[in-house]
């Protein structure tokens, strides 16, 4: 699996520094932001339009337009300043979980698998048609947990300790889009399910990690 995906830029030379910020990100987290740059770049030059991108329960399993399973995750918007937010906060709490799982990505990759089938499961059910933001509010809401003591600075002018930053985003979302952001609040919900099985729930039941990936899934990231 390791040389399918590649753990960076293949040979050596020297990198613009674009394009050294984008093979230093770990492998999940790096296709998962140049997926959703491309996505917005295509619809931006008319090649696709959302219609083909969102998850619909009927136009899957009936259709089988199976695409729209990854899509889904992988479209923000057209190209302008919001998309350019989401992608920093994408990326980069993508890029911190990911580096914190150690040295293969098959705990993140599990991670997002949850998270992705879980967020699936409640889109028909919330009308949430795409959940890229969604899923992108699940890994910004389990690194807050996880780092209780880090002092965040937004835009220069508020600072907030890391557990108040998913809300601080809802909040934010909802003064700017005049709407309650169901998909981030959904992502939260989902991200804490994640967290308190992980984080909370081992140290109660001797250690007990029902969300852990199986062996076979780390032997297939580890090439064994």
């Amino acid at each position: 699996m390791a040389a399918i995906w590649g753990n960076g830029r293949p040979g050596g030379g020297a990198q613009f520094p674009l394009e050294q910020w984008f093979f230093e990100m770990p492998v999940c987290t790096r296709w998962w932001t140049a997926a959703t740059l491309a996505t917005s770049v295509l619809v931006q030059c008319g090649v696709i339009t959302p219609f083909q991108l969102f998850y619909s329960f009927r136009a899957v399993y009936a259709k089988s337009q199976y695409w729209r399973l990854i899509t889904t995750f992988i479209y923000f918007g057209p190209l302008n300043l919001d998309l350019l937010f989401r992608v920093f906060f994408l990326q980069r709490y993508s890029r911190l979980i990911e580096e914190a799982t150690g040295h293969t990505s098959a705990d993140f990759a599990w991670l997002l698998l949850y998270a992705t089938s879980f967020l699936l499961l409640l889109s028909p059910l919330l009308s949430l048609p795409f959940l890229g933001s969604a899923l992108s509010s699940s890994l910004v809401y389990i690194w807050s947990r996880r780092n209780p003591e880090t002092r965040l600075h937004l835009l220069g002018l508020l600072a907030i300790s890391a557990p108040y930053l998913p809300w601080v985003l809802i909040a934010f979302s909802l003064v700017v889009h005049g709407v309650i952001p169901r998909d981030e609040i959904c992502g939260v919900v989902v991200g804490h399910i994640w967290y308190f099985f992980s984080d909370v729930y081992p140290s109660l039941h001797g250690g007990h990690r029902p969300l852990d990936p199986p062996a076979w899934w780390r032997r297939m990231f580890e090439g064994r």
